[in-house]
């Protein structure tokens, strides 16, 4: 586990900021597509060091044994880019509704988080099918664009995103954007494209959505094992809730597919 410190704050979009950040050991991470990572933001007058050991289990372990009211914040986030040690991530604004947006909504140059990962044991390949089909909402808006970007001009795509209204688009050449203020629901738009089931199939964003989305690509006849798939959040619940049946079904279902 190491700290991060902000090197710059940019909005993006009206609920959307970049930022920055510098810290030990970032010069020596790898890259690799859909790269996350684990994420602590200090109680208030806290910290945010848990312990400075690499190894997953010990790490863990310690950061369950800090007392509740003292124990930082964990959130997990896409890596944006990593280069030259400087590590950008992507922060969804939702108000006061959540540790990381209460955070990232008033973050200054020189504020100081944890960070744990990202592992090179989380790391997934892209798929080599023709067709490679990408949707989410907004807080996978950073992975699809970052997963777009390893693309070469020549791979087929279809992207889609669901975002608040026209003002969250960003330079992302090739999204389909999914506007709620429309009435625009990313399940209908995307279970309505035309998709072969040779296709291969990442899906991220609300819990709920993305086990919709999957179940539809397996009836098109797609292939579990082409289908990567992660609820990054939960309606009405955070990170810190005790899972659901439905969470438990999904975590089932992602290890038989890591193991197909």
């Amino acid at each position: 586990m190491s700290l991060l410190t902000v090197t710059s704050v940019r909005p993006l979009t009206p609920r959307m900021v970049r930022m920055t950040f510098t810290g030990d050991g970032l010069a020596s991470v790898r890259t690799w597509p859909d790269q996350q990572l684990k994420l602590l933001f200090p109680k208030p007058g806290r910290s945010a060091l848990v312990s400075e050991s690499s190894d997953v289990g010990v790490w863990y372990q310690a950061y369950l044994a800090i007392p509740e009211e003292q124990r930082p914040w964990m959130r997990s986030f896409t890596v944006r880019s990593l280069v030259d040690g400087v590590l950008t991530v992507d922060f969804v604004l939702h108000g006061d509704n959540g540790p990381a947006s209460r955070w990232a909504a008033t973050a200054q140059i020189g504020d100081v988080i944890g960070r744990f990962g990202p592992s090179p044991d989380y790391a997934r390949p892209l798929g080599t099918a023709e067709l490679l089909v990408f949707a989410g909402d907004e807080t996978a808006l950073p992975a699809i664009a970052s997963l777009l970007e390893l693309l070469p001009a020549s791979r087929q795509r279809l992207a889609f995103v669901e975002i608040a209204d026209p003002a969250e688009e960003q330079d992302v050449p090739g999204v389909r954007w999914v506007h709620r203020s429309a009435g625009e629901n990313l399940v209908s738009v995307v279970t309505a494209a035309d998709v072969p089931s040779s296709a291969w199939v990442w899906l991220g964003g609300e819990a709920s959505a993305v086990r919709a989305l999957r179940r539809h690509f397996v009836s098109l006849g797609v292939s579990k094992k082409d289908i990567e798939f992660s609820g990054y959040w939960r309606r009405a619940l955070t990170q810190d809730d005790a899972p659901t049946t439905e969470d438990l079904a999904e975590a089932q279902e992602r290890i038989a597919a890591l193991s197909e």
